[in-house]
């Protein structure tokens, strides 16, 4: 089995591949605090409660935005849950993986590790002009041709961190819900509004970044671009925006598990 861990600013979602077959997700918060043996005591309880063999696990493979928990994250693994390992654990931003996108980009080691293993798993399912939307705590786009090569993105704050600012910065927004949306665009309460501009707001940003994009990566009239959308908030927007073709919640995960069997397992 291979275990494949996914550190984001907010959440941290792990699984666990008995092959190809995903036999086990987590989705916990990402905690900076968080020490060695507060995460051996997590994750040992997770698995006893799916009745999970840890000598059974043959591999670990982590992508990581938060390097304090990548140090705690290493520390458990040799202190408490995978010590009987054969194999090194694969840590993304420590590999090359030039051999399987091509990196156009003068400084390429500024691209966070989340963002090349989407591109990658991306392009292993769709080897086509694609773009990938992944709605975490920042939205993140990332662009890749036909051929394979990363042309870089853009990142704007998430819908949390929109949330967070309108009610911490003024005086009389609320915090609100939007997993239910509004009716119309034109809301008729401060609540509706709200929710109005952040879920068709949203959407249309996206709707209009992708023909942007389309534009600059040149792509003609009746040629292929698919856009992926993963991440928390990504069904809860792709109503809202007319470009999405797949939402896919375990791109990181899939791109995880390719990287690994690319790079030990071959």
């Amino acid at each position: 089995m291979l275990f494949v861990i996914d550190v984001g600013n907010s959440h941290t979602v792990t699984g666990l591949y008995s092959g190809d077959d995903l036999i086990g997700k987590w989705r916990l918060k990402s905690d900076r605090k968080m020490t060695a043996d507060e995460l051996a005591i997590q994750y040992h309880t997770l698995f006893a409660m799916e009745k999970i063999n840890t000598e059974e696990i043959h591999g670990v493979v982590l992508a990581s935005v938060v390097p304090t928990l990548e140090a705690a994250w290493h520390a458990c693994f040799q202190n408490h849950l995978f010590g009987h390992l054969t194999v090194p654990i694969l840590v993304v931003s420590n590999v090359n993986v030039s051999d399987m996108i091509d990196i156009q980009l003068p400084n390429p080691a500024e691209i966070g590790a989340d963002r090349l293993v989407n591109a990658i798993a991306a392009y292993k399912e769709y080897p086509c002009n694609l773009v990938v939307v992944d709605f975490g705590t920042a939205i993140t786009f990332d662009c890749v041709t036909a051929q394979c090569e990363y042309l870089g993105g853009a990142i704007l704050p998430g819908v949390a961190v929109s949330l967070e600012a309108l009610s911490s910065k003024t005086a009389k927004l609320p915090h609100i819900d939007v997993s239910k949306g509004p009716k119309n665009i034109i809301g008729k309460s401060t609540i509706e509004a709200m929710k109005s501009g952040i879920l068709y707001g949203y959407g249309a940003m996206l709707d209009g970044m992708i023909a942007g994009i389309k534009k600059e990566m040149h792509i003609a009239e009746g040629t292929e671009l698919h856009v992926i959308a993963t991440g928390g908030m990504a069904s809860l927007i792709s109503p809202y925006a007319s470009v999405i073709d797949t939402i896919d919640p375990l791109l990181t995960l899939k791109g995880l598990k390719i990287i690994y069997n690319e790079k030990v397992s071959s």
